[in-house]
Order: structure tokens, then sequence, then C-alpha cells
């Protein structure tokens, strides 16, 4: 049950600060995913706010964005890219 608490964490987006509300699990999955690209979570989630910005010009829930790239990418490993 402690995977499902939501946890808010303070990270820099593009040299900004912001707050970022996501339960643990998705934080985890964050980690692994800025471990396999050999950078920060904070690294990956710029990449993501800035893609975002560039292709859509932005987006208005960006935990929701975050949340559904972490389920994409357990569904598509990296050894399968």
């Amino acid at each position: 049950m402690l995977q499902v608490q939501p946890v808010s964490r303070s990270v820099r987006l593009n040299g900004f600060a912001t707050c970022l509300r996501l339960e643990d699990v998705y934080w985890q999955i964050l980690q692994h995913i800025a471990q396999a690209n050999q950078c920060s979570v904070s690294a990956v989630l710029s990449y993501i706010d800035r893609e975002v910005h560039l292709r859509h010009g932005g987006v208005r829930n960006f935990s929701g964005l975050v949340r559904v790239i972490c389920v994409a990418w357990l569904r598509d490993p990296p050894s399968e890219r």
C-alpha cells in the first residue's frame, strides 16, 4: 500500500523549480527510466516537458502524462525498442 501513497517532490523542469505529486510507484519507475538513460529523474522530466511543449504547445495535466509515460515504458521495455 505504500506504493499508492502520493509523494510530492520538488523538481527542476528546464531550469524552473516546481512541485510534482505522483504516487510512489511512479517515482520508482521514473528512477528506472533515468537509470536506463544514465541521467537524473529531473532530466527525464525536463525532456518530457520540453518535448510536449515543442510538439503540442504544452499539456494541462503534466502528472497524468508522466503516469502514462511510465506505464508505456513498462509495456515496451527498453530491450524491445
